[in-house]
């Protein structure tokens, strides 16, 4: 049946990304359009990864937990797409607010309270998703339909950010949950792709956070 170890995996690289966000968004200097940039891209970068990990849950994991799980499933799904609409619409400000700031690095302010308003939806969504949804997909999800949730992601991402992506994501991750994501690809690739990772969050993260170690925020 399904490991969704991974799924813990990416929701801690959520919390900690989302909740540090606001303050590097604040300390950029009003006018240093380089700055911003480099800001908005990282934001826009976890914008898109929230917007994959969501949909692939739409489209693959709500209608079979629908089919399988009977009244378990019909009693929290809802309210699973209810919080994804509420959560979509917080991201939307945010993507709407973003590319002026980017271009002029002015008004950052409203769009880190911008960020501060999708936080405690967010965070609300992912530990009620971790408390009932993620115990009745080890029941009911096998473990190759739970790797389409994965295979969804990764089809819809450029390849070159996915060191990144995946990086971002390893940073606070048990190893083993690790060794267990990656174990279909041949050791030498695997070896490689772990460490082009792990160099990629250190360099991304220097260059956003200003540190190669940023706060581990976990759950």
């Amino acid at each position: 049946m399904a490991d969704v170890r991974d799924m813990y995996m990416a929701h801690t690289m959520l919390r900690r990304e989302f909740r540090l966000l606001p303050q590097v968004v604040r300390e950029v200097t009003p006018g240093d359009v380089q700055r911003a940039e480099a800001v908005a891209a990282h934001t826009d970068h976890l914008c898109f990864v929230l917007h994959l990990h969501h949909e692939g849950e739409d489209l693959l994991l709500w209608p079979l937990l629908l089919d399988r799980a009977g009244t378990d499933a019909a009693a929290i799904v809802p309210t699973m797409k209810e919080q994804h609409s509420a959560i979509d619409r917080s991201y939307h400000e945010v993507t709407e607010l973003l590319p002026l700031w980017r271009k002029t690095a002015h008004d950052g302010e409203q769009l880190a309270v911008a960020i501060e308003r999708l936080l405690p939806a967010l965070v609300e969504h992912l530990a009620l998703e971790e408390h009932m949804i993620l115990p009745l997909a080890q029941r009911h999800a096998t473990a190759a339909e739970w790797k389409q949730l994965g295979e969804h992601g990764m089809a819809q991402t450029p390849q070159d950010v996915l060191p990144l992506a995946l990086g971002m994501a390893m940073y606070e991750a048990d190893p083993d949950v690790v060794a267990a994501l990656l174990a279909d690809i041949p050791e030498p690739h695997r070896v490689a792709l772990t460490e082009a990772s792990e160099h990629a969050y250190a360099t991304h993260a220097e260059r956003i956070h200003g540190t190669r170690t940023p706060p581990r925020v976990g759950t």
